[in-house]
């Protein structure tokens, strides 16, 4: 068998590198866990190295806003969260039976109806423990070909080399053996559609329950029945072997449609699958109808969201190449003086974007800082990348003027002309002195009026 292309990390490496995290975070503060939610916005601004950081090492982005004086306005109101519990509360009850028929419904109606499902117990001691009870009851129930609903599994998913684990609403097993993520949402299906963004950031956090369900069964695909192969090579095979949308169409059989001689190799009587199970990139998304409380669903394809958040992460700065560059004792405990925390989120480059106010606790101190740096990326990644190498405000206002820059550039080609018919339009003519953009709240303005239109 060839071996895997990703260097095995030491276990003292990885022992160290719990260890610096830990002390990053502070030495009594409870790590943050890291849910899809918050991956999702990770993979969407791979660059901002800051919040690689921070939630590697679970630090509590909220109450570091908090700390640093810029309070956060982002999160899930408390009225929203009893209301979309007691919503999954309703959809999941009689074992699940209503979910079971929403997905036979809309996603393989060419299978048995689900007349009774399974249900299988997934408690466990420890993170580590439920992510591999998750793993035996998507085996055991794959193998059995029945309806199985595994109710809020856990699984988990490398990221920049530290361990994120992840909980579904729910995940559905077919009798085909093929894997599909639900996800329940509390806001409303009006006339069968519900809101645009909100699907959108659905399909995002969905589309992280597949890459992760990707890893689980593409351990299950290398390891013997019952003894999964050593735990090293299990974690190092993680990010290598291909996962399901990426294998021939064969591969992707399910077990009637298989060769005989397939099924029945050695491997496959000692227990190793020959191939991993199909994870379905077409997810179930569960809300209200109407005004009611009642359930209805949709069936949403991700993946688009999949392919984009899977590049995303591989683009991610492993965590511990982030902490070797960081100065001695730097720390984001909140309890820290204002002044030094300051300071330590500082040392660590942010990218910020207008689209972070809506996925990042930190988005109101980074815009500070990036406003008061006269950043261009304060005004949009989409007008960042048409000034080229014009990183501030002063440097296009500059190029606008013709003070600086290279006249073959077409930014600053391009920077000119708006000038000129700007001061044209303005009846200014080309006066002497005249400032053609006006400042950078000008440019501001300018810049929001070009994203409305």
């Amino acid at each position: 068998m060839r071996e895997p292309n990703r260097e095995r990390v030491p276990p003292a490496r990885r022992t160290g590198l719990r260890q610096r995290l830990a002390e990053l975070r502070g030495p009594e503060v409870p790590p943050q866990p890291l849910d899809a939610r918050a991956l999702a916005a990770l993979a969407a601004n791979p660059g901002c190295k800051r919040r690689a950081i921070l939630d590697g090492a679970g630090v509590n982005k909220t109450a570091l806003a908090s700390a640093l004086g810029s309070p956060s306005a982002f999160g899930q109101s408390q009225f929203a969260f009893m209301r979309g519990n007691a919503f999954e509360a309703r959809v999941k009850a009689d074992g699940g039976a209503e979910l079971l028929r929403l997905v036979h419904e809309k996603l393989d109606a060419g299978a048995v109806p689900p007349t009774t499902g399974t249900v299988p117990d997934l408690s466990a001691v420890g993170p580590e423990g439920r992510t591999a009870r998750t793993a035996l009851a998507l085996r055991e129930a794959t193998d059995a070909g029945v309806w199985t609903l595994l109710d809020h599994p856990l699984l988990a998913l490398d990221v920049a080399g530290s361990p994120a684990f992840l909980e579904p609403d729910a995940v559905v097993v077919h009798p085909d053996g093929s894997w599909t993520v639900v996800e329940i949402k509390s806001f409303p299906m009006l006339d069968g559609s519900a809101d645009a963004a909100k699907v959108g950031a659905a399909a995002r956090q969905a589309a992280v329950y597949v890459l992760a369900l990707e890893r689980v069964a593409a351990r299950l695909s290398t390891g013997p029945e019952g003894r999964a192969g050593d735990a090293a090579h299990a974690e190092a095979t993680l990010l290598t072997v291909p996962a399901p949308s990426d294998l021939p169409t064969a591969a992707l059989a399910t077990p009637t449609e298989a060769p005989a001689e397939t099924l029945g190799t050695p491997g496959a009587q000692d227990g190793i699958r020959a191939r991993p199970p199909e994870v379905r990139h077409t997810v179930l998304l569960v809300c209200p109808k109407d005004f009611s409380n009642l359930p209805t669903a949709s069936a949403v394809d991700v993946r688009k969201q999949r392919s984009v958040t899977r590049r995303q992460l591989d683009r991610l700065t492993r965590i511990e190449d982030i902490a070797d560059l960081l100065p001695e004792g730097t720390c984001f405990s909140p309890d820290l003086p204002t002044a030094d925390l300051t300071a330590a989120v500082e040392s660590v480059p942010a990218t910020y974007a207008p689209e972070c106010l809506s996925a990042c606790e930190l988005a109101f101190h980074c815009r500070d800082h990036s406003r008061a740096e006269g950043a261009v990326t304060s005004l949009g990644r989409s007008l960042r990348a048409e000034l080229g190498g014009l990183t501030t405000v002063d440097d296009v206002l500059s190029a606008a003027r013709g003070e600086t820059g290279d006249p073959t550039d077409p930014a600053v080609a391009a920077l000119r002309r708006a000038a000129a018919l700007r001061a044209e339009a303005l009846g200014s003519g080309a006066r002497p002195g005249a400032e053609p953009l006006g400042g950078t709240e000008g440019l501001r303005a300018e810049a929001s009026g070009r994203a409305a239109c």
